[in-house]
């Protein structure tokens, strides 16, 4: 049932915000803001790849933990743990590109294959991976961790076009922006 036609009750035990052009951009200010902190403490930080990405896991349970437990939707809690999910996903994809030994194609391999898991199970679980589902903390479990893993493969999959396709962090951002666009004209 759409959003718009649930009851205030309904509504009231949602727990993702509705997707409207304000989600969109909302979401990649916290997705830039996310990635941007994540490098940036990573790369004040010499601990290494495997230890940041544990202190950003920490704290991205954290947040998750938090948002499950809420009662209802609080967009501040809700936006925190999407910066969240950008900062260990930034983290983990480093891990998996340049810590591994497995490169970009490795790394984004076996996030593809996480990501379909998470997806997999999800859908066997509960019967649904919409997100018009997500009420219930279990739901929300499933939501959280496969938007962490889409997350990091997007981020490693933005690495790997910036260095390795050679087209630099802002022909990326504009390939990857153009594609969005197309997105939202072949939706309308």
């Amino acid at each position: 049932m759409a959003n718009h036609m649930k009851t205030s009750t309904e509504r009231a035990l949602d727990k993702v915000p509705d997707v409207t052009l304000g989600f969109w951009l909302i979401k990649i200010a916290a997705t830039t803001l996310g990635e941007t902190g994540g490098d940036a403490v990573s790369m004040s930080m010499k601990l290494g790849y495997m230890v940041r990405t544990g202190i950003f896991a920490a704290i991205f349970l954290a947040a998750v933990v938090a948002q499950v437990s809420a009662k209802r939707f609080y967009p501040f809690l809700y936006w925190t743990t999407i910066v969240a999910t950008t900062t260990v996903g930034t983290t983990l994809a480093d891990l998996a590109d340049r810590s591994l030994g497995i490169g970009y194609a490795g790394g984004l391999s076996l996030l593809l294959v996480l990501l379909l898991g998470s997806l997999f199970i999800w859908y066997r679980t509960l019967g649904s991976v919409s997100v018009r589902t997500v009420s219930a903390p279990k739901e929300e479990a499933f939501y959280w961790l496969t938007l962490m893993f889409s997350q990091t493969l997007g981020t490693a999959l933005g690495d790997w076009t910036a260095d390795t396709a050679g087209l630099g962090y802002t022909g990326t951002a504009f390939a990857f922006g153009g594609l969005l666009v197309l997105v939202v004209v072949a939706y309308y």
